[in-house]
């Protein structure tokens, strides 16, 4: 009988597991940079007033974070639709991993201000979706 750790896991499953690892960074840096300016005591609050506007880096940080989550839905959803009709193949593994390390650049990108690269980096990681999609033939 084959036991669940004998059972490998696909570069897209694990490229899936690292993204979801990765988004938690982002909105813990995200958090941490956001409470540096609100303070402590307005996490803490019923925030019944509106929050401090974020600025520079904790607000490109924030929007960092916004960006990563209106992409990986998209990503979540190809992986699993690879998964569920197994058509894995070599685009899939690769759309997967475009993805996965788009990402993982462009946070650092994103909050440096450098408006370019950070573009083309998430132009890469959509991509990524995008070759995973024409993949499943969709």
């Amino acid at each position: 009988m084959t036991s669940n750790k004998d059972i490998e896991m696909r570069l897209e499953l694990i490229m899936l597991a690292w993204s979801t690892v990765l988004g938690l960074f982002y909105l813990i840096v995200s958090a941490q940079a956001a409470t540096k300016v609100r303070g402590i005591k307005w996490n803490l609050s019923a925030r019944d007033e509106g929050p401090q506007e974020l600025k520079g880096v904790p607000g490109r940080l924030q929007r960092a974070f916004k960006n990563f989550l209106e992409t990986y839905a998209f990503f979540v959803a190809a992986t699993l639709l690879v998964h569920i009709t197994d058509r894995y193949s070599v685009i899939t593994a690769i759309g997967s991993a475009l993805y996965f390390w788009g990402r993982v650049v462009y946070l650092p990108l994103y909050a440096f201000g450098i408006p370019y690269a950070r573009t083309a980096v998430w132009g890469l990681s959509t991509t990524g979706i995008v070759l995973m999609l024409i993949a499943l033939g969709l």
